[in-house]
């Protein structure tokens, strides 16, 4: 049997070549077992996209509302960039629903109040973020 664990966390496509190889040799269990493992592989890839997209969204809002002075158009555009790659990670990907993101909220905004924070210099203690904010509220200048 193959380390599909690790041909999978290597290279996506070397999987697939090896699930194919293992298919058309007729080992259908080892093809099987290389399957499941792409697909948890590639799952985890698309969870780590959305939380780092979370991450840079939450960042950029913070800074927002921490340095009302410095807002931009380009905060703007790297909000609307960021809920644009969610919502399309979302779209493809069933299982990135609210429950998902609301599961790994905290998380994602611990780490947006860090790079906040290091990034300004500026305290954010006190700073929460609703989803409405995250999701649904106009930034505009």
């Amino acid at each position: 049997m193959k380390n599909w664990d690790e041909i999978a966390s290597t290279s996506e496509l070397l999987a697939a070549e090896e699930i194919k190889r293992s298919w058309d040799e007729g080992d259908l269990e080892d093809a099987a077992l290389g399957l499941n493992q792409l697909i948890e592989t590639m799952s985890r890839s698309e969870r780590r996209a959305l939380q780092s997209q979370l991450v840079r969204l939450m960042h950029h809002i913070i800074n927002w509302k921490i340095q009302p002075e410095r807002r931009s158009k380009s905060w703007i555009i790297s909000i609307k960039n960021a809920r644009y790659e969610i919502a399309g990670l979302r779209k493809y990907t069933p299982s990135l629903n609210e429950n998902f993101i609301n599961s790994i909220w905290e998380e994602a905004f611990t780490e947006a109040l860090d790079e906040a924070e290091t990034e300004t210099d500026v305290s954010a203690k006190g700073i929460q973020l609703t989803w409405d904010e995250v999701f649904e509220k106009p930034y505009t200048l």
